[in-house]
């Protein structure tokens, strides 16, 4: 069976990146189509594997995709995959699902999320100007209008969390099913190596794209209060408005420059992101609890802790839900204010938690759950229960 792959664009590298990088390898042969892609910013993980992008695939997109959100919808429909494809795989948050293709393959999406500039315009929030998003309401009606019939397009859709499918059946009028995104269970894991020998002496960890509605923010200003030692590690566009903001909140008067050491937050340290998965997974083991005070689709970052046995503290909504059981294998908190996140910390520094347990519970989550869950709707959806989707 001959397949193609499809991700919205690959110029950062994060969860729906992880995922892609399961698909390739559960077919080795099958082609990436992406709008944009940047080798340097994507750590050379998709290196071999591009066969074509689009128009918009030029250094200034690249580097600023988010004022081309216009055109994506052009440009993804003008990447026509040829006929010579019986399966196409679309892995998107927005745009892959909209590839025009030939009339004999089949099309599977697995949904990130549905395009969120389209039908939650409070996303914007931060990233345009209120003059801006009056301006660009027409845009927004054309994304939402174009999204909509994008979505009607696959012949199935898959969503990564119950939050999702249900938004899938609000926004598109379609049912999904639900197929959990992969953890690999042989790269995050609890290690004896780098486990926490004294939880007490332990910091608390925050892990992701530096972006607004993570809200790092929220984070720093609880623990610039707590004085307990927490990490943050990423990169994104935020990343110098965090560090900025680490100089600034202790001084408690307009900022001091950021080389200034006595006017940072002693016990807050904002690291840059981590390439390589066996450090990340000593982050992890290394951490008190993972810090999630943001609403996610799903949330492989938490996932991924959880399998190193991590307890997460996490607002209670969006995929977090499906992932910590409040006093099971973290705490969960009800508003997004750094009085409850704090509220949240010192509850869970009262409990103990069995980090085994925690592990255990992650093993939904497994990369061996996904394929094989994927394997069999392709299987019996596309090729009958005799072959394998791998089969050539």
């Amino acid at each position: 069976m001959k397949v193609a792959l499809v991700h919205d664009y690959l110029n950062q590298y994060g969860g729906g990146e992880r995922v892609l990088e399961t698909l390739m390898e559960m077919f080795p042969e099958a082609p990436i189509y992406t709008i944009l892609y940047d080798e340097k910013n994507t750590h050379g993980r998709f290196r071999g594997r591009i066969m074509k992008t689009s128009f918009l695939d030029f250094n200034l997109a690249r580097q600023n995709h988010r004022a081309f959100i216009p055109l994506m919808p052009a440009a993804v429909s003008a990447m026509t995959i040829d006929d010579n494809y019986d399966l196409i795989i679309s892995d998107t948050a927005g745009y892959a699902k909209g590839i025009s293709h030939g009339k004999n393959a089949k099309h599977i999406s697995y949904i990130h999320t549905p395009l969120r500039y389209a039908w939650e315009p409070s996303y914007l929030t931060g990233i345009i100007s209120n003059f801006q998003f009056l301006i660009s309401k027409p845009i927004l009606r054309f994304l939402k209008n174009w999204d909509y019939k994008a979505g009607q397009k696959p012949d199935v859709l898959i969503a990564n969390s119950n939050f999702i499918a249900d938004k899938i059946k609000i926004y598109y009028g379609r049912e999904a099913r639900v197929i959990y995104p992969p953890v690999d269970t042989k790269k995050f894991f609890m290690d004896p190596k780098s486990y926490i020998q004294n939880p007490k002496s332990s910091y608390y960890l925050a892990v992701g794209r530096i972006m607004r509605y993570k809200r790092f923010d929220l984070i720093i200003d609880a623990f610039a209060k707590l004085k307990f030692p927490l990490k943050i590690v990423g990169d994104g566009p935020e990343f110098q408005n965090l560090k900025f903001k680490i100089a600034c909140l202790p001084a408690g008067r307009p900022c001091l420059p950021v080389g200034k050491e006595n006017s940072k937050l002693r016990n807050v340290e904002l690291l840059p992101f981590v390439k390589n998965d066996e450090e990340l997974r000593k982050l992890y083991n290394g951490a008190k609890a993972l810090i999630f005070p943001q609403v996610e689709d799903f949330g492989l970052v938490a996932a991924e802790a959880q399998a190193c046995g991590v307890p997460i503290i996490a607002y209670q909504d969006g995929g977090a839900l499906e992932i910590v059981q409040d006093g099971v294998s973290g705490v969960l908190f009800d508003k997004q204010t750094p009085e409850c996140l704090m509220n949240a910390v010192q509850k869970f520094e009262q409990l103990e938690l069995d980090r085994n347990k925690i592990a255990q519970l992650a093993k939904k989550f497994s990369k061996d759950r996904f394929v094989k869950e994927l394997t069999g709707l392709i299987n019996s959806f596309i090729i009958g229960s005799n072959v394998r989707p791998n089969d050539n």
